[in-house]
């Protein structure tokens, strides 16, 4: 089946993906590098889906996410870096000072993983940064040098799709994520 990617300003479709099994339960929701330290550790169960309610319900989604047909598959965060932690980070450098889009969390619905909806996700992001003004964007991918990586940490995505979608590494990180080095890719919008 076909994937499509459109803007993710539907909290339900954003809830299939992102949301707990449990409505009380405390998961990421993707704010965790979103959101100030302090917010994110005040946001708590309900909380925080309220919170992605009010990003869907803005003038830009917080991301885009991945349909076949009409159900929501996947997900995947992108927002201009000045608005997350990628801002402030000391372990993710700054490569220069364009106004540059941070593409941080790919997330797969399982039953759908291996049908080239990461593929599909990469590239809707980087066109939803496009139409929003973005000059470039940028990942942090996990590069695993061809290890398999445990499904829960890949959300930072894997060097090789980012290659596969244009990307070129553009600095080594001294972020480690499932005992991988991070590396920040880029791909120039100009």
């Amino acid at each position: 089946m076909a994937v499509e990617v459109r803007a993710a300003s539907e909290f339900g479709d954003v809830a299939a993906v992102l949301g707990p099994k449990r409505p009380d339960a405390n998961v990421c929701w993707c704010l965790s590098y979103r959101v100030p330290s302090k917010l994110n550790n005040e946001l708590r169960g309900p909380a925080r889906g309220e919170y992605v309610a009010g990003l869907c319900r803005a003038e830009r989604a917080p991301g885009v996410l991945a349909y076949e047909g009409d159900v929501p598959v996947g997900w995947a965060a992108v927002a201009p870096r000045s608005e997350t932690s990628f801002a402030r980070s000391r372990k993710i450098p700054h490569v220069d000072d364009l106004p540059v889009w941070s593409l941080w969390c790919v997330r797969v619905r399982p039953g759908h993983r291996g049908n080239g909806v990461t593929h599909a996700l990469i590239a809707g992001a980087v066109e939803f940064a496009r139409a929003h003004g973005a000059p470039v964007v940028e990942a942090y991918p996990i590069d695993s040098g061809g290890d398999r990586i445990d499904q829960t940490m890949a959300y930072a995505g894997i060097r090789r799709n980012f290659e596969r979608a244009g990307f070129v590494h553009a600095a080594d990180t001294t972020s480690v994520l499932a005992g991988h080095p991070r590396v920040l890719m880029r791909l120039d919008l100009r």
